[in-house]
């Protein structure tokens, strides 16, 4: 349950290539305000420049309030973050720590119920 939503998750669309194990992953963060705040201010310094201030996207780079993001597993969400998709221009995220990364999928799934 997110945010007092009861979700059921898909899985991440077949272009990211996301292990199936990846999916597995749960967010320690899960429903927490206080870290979906603290994603919020990475959201700020890492994506915000693409994605635009509201996650609407600009340019190629995807908006993010969509039901894609909201339904995908929290997990293959950290893996792709993680990873990134060089080639369409999102980078890896891996020099984040995991806490970090847990927190921008907590974020980016908590903006999809506002």
């Amino acid at each position: 349950m997110l945010f007092g939503e009861d979700i059921e998750p898909a899985a991440a669309p077949a272009e990211w290539k996301i292990p199936v194990q990846a999916g597995a992953k749960k967010n320690p963060f899960a429903g927490d305000p206080q870290h979906a705040k603290a994603g919020k201010k990475l959201f700020e310094r890492h994506c915000a420049a693409c994605h635009g201030k509201d996650g609407e996207g600009m340019g190629k780079a995807v908006s993010l309030r969509t039901d894609r993001i909201k339904k995908t597993r929290q997990g293959e969400l950290f893996w792709f973050l993680r990873n990134g998709k060089s080639r369409e221009g999102m980078p890896a995220w891996s020099r984040l720590p995991d806490p970090q990364i847990w927190q921008l999928v907590t974020f980016l799934q908590h903006t999809q119920n506002e």
